[in-house]
């Protein structure tokens, strides 16, 4: 696996006025987050770009439900963020963006995505070019809608999780939850209505329970993710 380098040093983000500032503001302050380490070689006590994220991501008070790290393989890759965008709302992938044989993450979130987020990827490209020039281009990272969760795709270098997190994710974590959720998604089940104590409650939903609150990232059974 090889994955274009990128500095640790970021632009700091702009603040966000008019709707986006709004929105900000209603976003809630603790999001559901999945990390996932593509990599032949490292191991959870050598993941130092999971160790990164995880850190970072408990420090502004939001909540890691799952981690892992998985081979340079489609199908673990796959198997792991379908699992993923079940439980989390934002599912952090890194690894496995780059050019060579073994590079395999792009193409499959690729095949997961029902609606792109191409800015991550230019906005990503933009700040590793600032950094190392031309060598910018060899990062495929990547993001977007999968069901009811936002995946984002990123070289596997600690200084380009740092770039990416630092000069994009650090503060639009809730952001990202509150667009995700303030209209449902389509395939997304919706939670059961709130019943009263004299009401029966229903049946449950197939897919629901358990797992993110409202019930954002479940899939209907025999959704083909």
């Amino acid at each position: 696996m090889t994955d274009a380098p990128a500095g640790t040093h970021s632009p700091s983000p702009v603040q966000p006025g008019g709707s986006a500032g709004s929105h900000r503001g209603a976003a809630p302050q603790k999001v559901r987050v999945a990390i996932l380490t593509v990599s032949d070689t490292r191991t959870p006590e050598t993941d130092t770009s999971g160790q990164f994220l995880r850190a970072e991501i408990e420090a502004h008070g939001h909540e890691v439900v799952a981690y892992r790290v998985v081979k340079d393989d489609a199908v673990q890759i796959r198997s792991a963020l379908v699992a993923f965008t079940r439980e989390a709302t934002v599912v952090l992938s890194s690894g496995g963006t780059g050019i060579t044989g073994r590079d395999v993450t792009v193409p499959v979130v690729e095949s997961l995505i029902t609606k792109p987020i191409p800015g991550f990827g230019e906005l990503f490209r933009m700040l590793s070019y600032q950094q190392v020039g031309g060598a910018a281009m060899l990062s495929r990272a990547v993001a977007g809608l999968v069901r009811g969760a936002v995946v984002f795709a990123m070289p596997g270098s600690l200084n380009a999780v740092q770039t990416a997190w630092n000069g994009i994710l650090k503060d639009e974590l809730g952001h990202l939850a509150f667009e995700v959720e303030r209209h449902g998604q389509p395939g997304v089940l919706a939670p059961p209505p709130i019943t009263g104590p004299d009401t029966p409650a229903p049946p449950p939903m197939p897919g629901a329970g358990g797992g993110v609150a409202a019930g954002l990232g479940r899939h209907k059974k025999g959704g083909g993710l």
